[in-house]
C-alpha cells in the first residue's frame, strides 16, 4: 500500500497545484463540457490514490486501475502514467494467486495496456504464463463449479485480458480460449427472456419457477454484476478483428443488453441495484451505473448503438453520476462488495471499482457530440 500513497502525492501534488481545480461543482450543464470531464476525471483519480483499499492485484482494483487508465489515454497526464508504472512495478507484474480465477487475472488487463506503450515483454509475461496455464492445468473453479468464469462479473475481468493478448501478440488461440470459456458463462446466465444476466447458478430460477426471488415476485438481476457485463463487452469488443468469426455474439449481447437497460433506467439516470424491482432499492448504485453509462456511451461512439434513442439514456446517467461526486472527487453511493443486490449503501459509501466505472464513464462521454 505504501506505493499507492507515494503515488497519491505524486498526483496530488500536480493536481492541487493546477488553478482549474475548483472545489465547487459547476452548474449542471457543464458536466458534459470537455474541460469538466477532464479536470473530474483527474480529481476522482487523484482521490481514490489518496485512498487505497485492498490489495493492489485485488479485482477491485483491477476495475480500479482500467479507469486509471482510461484517464491516462484522456488526459495523457504524465503523472497518471508514473502512478500506472508504479504500480506495475509495485507488483512485479504478477497477477494474483489463482491462476484459474478471474478475479486475479483482471489487473493485467492494464499491465497488457502499459506494454502497448513500453514494450517491455516482462510487463506482460506473467500474464501470458498465467493465461496459458489455463489452458494446460485443470484448475479449481472447474473442479468447483464446472465451468472457469461462473459468475458474470468474471465477464470483466478475464475476457478483456485474452482479447488484448491476442491483439498484442497477433495470436488468434487466445480469442480461441475466450470464445470457448465466454460460451461456457452465456449458456449456464445469460436470461434469454430478460436479456440480462444471473449473478451464478444460485440465481436461476428452474421450470418450475423455483428459486430466488425478489419481493415483487421477479427474478433476482443485480445490477452491479451486469453493469461489469456490459464492461466486459465494450473491452472484448474494441480488440476483436472486425472478421472474428465470433464478433456478432458479442455484438448482439451487447446490443440485447444496452436496449434491455435502457428500459431499466430510473428517473435520476441511475439503475438500482436490482434491476427488477426498483421500489425495494430506492438509492442509484455508482458503479452499475457508471458501467452502464460507459457501455452505451462507447455504443453510440462506435456507431452500434442508435444515437437517437441512446443518447438521452446516457446524458441522463452522466448527470446522475455526477450528482453522486463530493467536491473532492469521492464517488459516493457505491454498493460494497458483495454477490447480490441487498448489501446496503449510502451517500458515502465508495469503493475503488465506484472510482473506475466513472473515469471509464468519462472517456467515452467526453468523446461524445453534445
Amino acid at each position: 500500500m505504501k506505493f499507492l500513497s507515494f503515488t497519491a502525492g505524486l498526483l496530488a501534488s500536480f493536481l492541487l497545484s493546477s488553478p482549474s481545480f475548483a472545489e465547487q461543482k459547476p452548474p449542471k450543464d457543464d458536466v458534459f463540457s470537455k474541460n469538466y470531464i477532464k479536470e473530474t476525471m483527474l480529481k476522482v483519480t487523484d482521490w481514490q490514490l489518496s485512498n487505497p483499499k485492498h490489495k493492489a492485484t485485488d479485482w477491485t482494483n483491477g476495475a480500479f486501475y482500467a479507469g486509471v487508465m482510461a484517464a491516462y489515454e484522456t488526459t495523457k497526464s504524465s503523472r497518471i502514467l508514473d502512478s500506472l508504472m508504479l504500480m506495475g512495478e509495485r507488483n512485479n507484474w504478477l497477477p494474483g494467486n489463482r491462476y484459474d480465477h478471474a478475479d486475479d487475472i483482471a489487473i493485467c488487463q492494464t499491465y497488457i495496456d502499459l506494454y502497448r506503450i513500453k514494450k517491455d515483454r516482462r510487463m506482460i509475461q506473467a500474464t501470458i504464463d498465467t493465461v496459458q496455464k489455463i489452458r494446460k492445468v485443470p484448475g479449481v473453479e472447474v473442479k468447483r463449479h464446472g465451468i472457469t468464469w461462473w459468475w458474470c462479473d468474471a465477464l470483466f475481468m478475464a475476457p478483456p485480458v485474452l482479447a488484448k493478448l491476442s491483439k498484442t501478440l497477433n495470436d488468434p488461440s487466445y480469442l480461441t480460449q475466450n470464445d470457448t470459456l465466454f460460451k461456457q458463462t452465456y449458456d449456464l446466465l445469460y436470461n434469454t427472456e430478460e436479456d440480462l444476466y444471473a449473478r451464478d447458478a444460485s440465481y436461476l430460477v428452474n421450470a418450475s419457477g423455483e428459486g430466488k426471488k425478489e419481493a415483487n415476485g421477479k427474478k433476482i438481476f443485480w445490477s452491479r454484476g451486469n453493469g461489469w457485463v456490459m464492461g466486459g463487452l465494450v473491452r472484448v469488443l474494441q480488440e476483436l478483428p472486425k472478421n472474428h468469426p465470433q464478433r456478432d455474439f458479442y455484438l448482439t449481447q451487447f446490443k440485447e443488453m444496452s436496449n434491455r437497460l435502457a428500459a431499466l433506467q430510473q428517473a435520476d439516470g441511475l439503475w438500482r441495484s436490482s434491476l427488477l424491482d426498483p421500489e425495494s432499492f430506492p438509492g442509484g448504485e455508482g458503479s452499475g451505473s457508471g458501467f452502464n453509462c460507459y457501455a452505451m456511451a462507447w455504443g453510440i461512439n462506435q456507431g452500434i448503438l442508435d444515437k437517437a434513442k441512446f443518447k438521452p439514456v446516457v446524458q441522463k446517467a452522466w448527470t446522475g453520476l455526477n450528482s453522486l461526486l463530493t467536491p473532492a472527487g469521492k464517488v459516493g453511493w457505491v454498493q460494497p462488495i458483495g454477490a447480490d443486490p441487498r448489501r446496503n449503501f449510502n451517500a458515502e459509501s465508495w469503493e475503488v471499482y465506484g472510482a473506475g466505472a466513472y473515469l471509464l464513464a468519462g472517456s467515452e462521454v467526453i468523446k461524445m457530440k453534445w
